[in-house]
């Protein structure tokens, strides 16, 4: 066997690999014999086919698996021993002048294609200054927390008359220009939440109305033309909610309004456990720590875009974009077209320059990922997500068990490992950089992109 690499530029190269007969041959002849133990055939005791009848029969089929068993061995081989990085997995390269007959005795030449890795020149220091926000809780972030709460634990209610806050649930029958029934236009019947309605003047019309009433609804208007809001409104595609003109009849059935809970002791053990809490005041204290973890969640988040985008932009690098073009096609299996990788080949090339780049902070810093910390993440995720169910929480055992079978699944904890990878790299990142802290209100940062 003969291996050869010719490099064409800095980005891209092809491996050639040449196979004589003697390199594939033992191989070959060793499946035929073992196929010869396992295989069941009419006239022949189990494991007594003879090899030659399983080589007459399956030969050319068992030697084209070892023969690439072969070659993608000693590609991964030579590509490992080299220590070539490449990005993606090499990609054979026809030859359309190669005509094999596969009869056992054939040289064979075979051509990879490989996409190689940019040098990355990627070094953070505090001379990198990147925006931080320090959000602040202002009181109606507050009190909108509060009233959301003691609405998800209030009890529903049907009042005689809407009121602001109230949901109507009510018949929409779409019209014609002169006010008459559309004939076979959209009809639904759903739940309208006031709290939705963006125009004033629309909210103000709803309000005082009474089941059996009968109003006219510009949903555009009501919706400041929001197509998805619409969409679901009238259980239509969100692409003819867009385009929709039409006004609808709104007949209410009926109006459904929660009250909201009472703040005491039953509402707090409800919240936070019993005993947790038992006064106003530190169910406040305990809704405000949560709120401000909330927003430093938030920050940070916002911190990591923003070093991700800044990293990409001060270190740039080449890629071998075509390559990777022709690579993300085969690895589809040519179910994504040319046109949908064009679209989102930059997203992609973003995403790998900053992989690029957090390898190199983990190996310059020998930055290590424990299996005990992807634990304790798994932990935290499934933690998480019992408590969106149920109050009682998990013990410590219990999370350890499902933490460890969550884990047995290859990608699961492949997905995890790379979220504890990058939640260490921007760990280290954080506290090197230059934090230029800006205080923001909650709203506000709710506003920025």
């Amino acid at each position: 066997m003969n291996i050869t690499q010719e490099n064409i530029d800095k980005l891209n190269a092809v491996v050639k690999i040449q196979l004589k007969a003697e390199d594939y041959k033992p191989q070959v002849e060793k499946a035929i014999k073992d196929q010869a133990k396992k295989v069941k055939l009419p006239g022949f005791r189990p494991g007594m086919v003879p090899a030659a009848h399983i080589k007459k029969m399956y030969g050319k089929s068992i030697l084209v698996d070892e023969v690439n068993r072969l070659l993608s061995d000693s590609l991964n081989n030579y590509i490992t021993e080299n220590k070539i990085e490449v990005l993606g997995q090499p990609l054979p390269k026809v030859d359309q002048d190669a005509k094999y007959n596969w009869d056992f005795e054939e040289d064979y030449d075979f051509s990879f294609e490989l996409g190689l890795a940019p040098e990355v020149k990627a070094t953070f220091s505090a001379k990198d200054k990147v925006p931080y926000f320090d959000i602040q809780l202002d009181a109606e972030t507050l009190a909108s927390r509060l009233k959301n709460i003691r609405r998800s634990y209030g009890k529903m209610t049907n009042p005689d008359t809407v009121a602001e806050g109230d949901v109507i649930y009510g018949e929409l029958v779409q019209l014609s220009p002169d006010g008459s029934v559309f004939e076979g236009g959209i009809t639904n019947t759903a739940s309208l939440r006031l709290d939705l309605v963006e125009d004033k003047a629309t909210l103000k019309s709803l309000i005082g109305l009474k089941k059996d009433d009968v109003l006219e609804l510009d949903v555009q208007k009501a919706y400041k033309k929001d197509a998805h809001r619409i969409a679901q409104l009238l259980n239509i595609d969100e692409d003819l909610a867009k385009d929709l003109k039409s006004n609808f009849r709104l007949t209410v059935k009926n109006i459904n309004r929660i009250e909201e809970a009472e703040l005491n002791q039953e509402f707090f053990d409800k919240v936070y456990g019993a005993g947790a809490v038992s006064s106003e005041e530190e169910f406040m204290e305990k809704m405000k720590g949560e709120l401000k973890g909330m927003m430093t969640e938030n920050a940070d988040r916002k911190l990591q875009f923003d070093i991700v985008n800044y990293g990409v932009e001060k270190f740039s690098m080449d890629l071998p974009d075509a390559f990777l073009k022709r690579w993300l096609k085969t690895v589809n299996e040519d179910k994504i077209t040319d046109e949908q990788i064009a679209e989102q080949y930059d997203d992609f090339a973003k995403n790998l320059r900053w992989t690029l780049i957090e390898n190199k902070i983990v190996t310059d810093n020998n930055l290590e990922i424990k299996s005990e910390e992807v634990v304790e993440m798994a932990k935290k995720r499934i933690d998480a997500q019992f408590r969106m169910y149920s109050p009682t929480a998990l013990t410590e055992e219990q999370l350890q068990e499902y933490a460890v079978n969550f884990l047995q699944d290859r990608e699961r904890a492949s997905k995890l490992y790379e979220e504890v990878r990058s939640a260490k790299v921007f760990d280290f990142l954080k506290s090197v950089v230059t934090l230029d802290k800006k205080e923001i209100d909650y709203n506000k940062f709710l506003e920025m992109k």
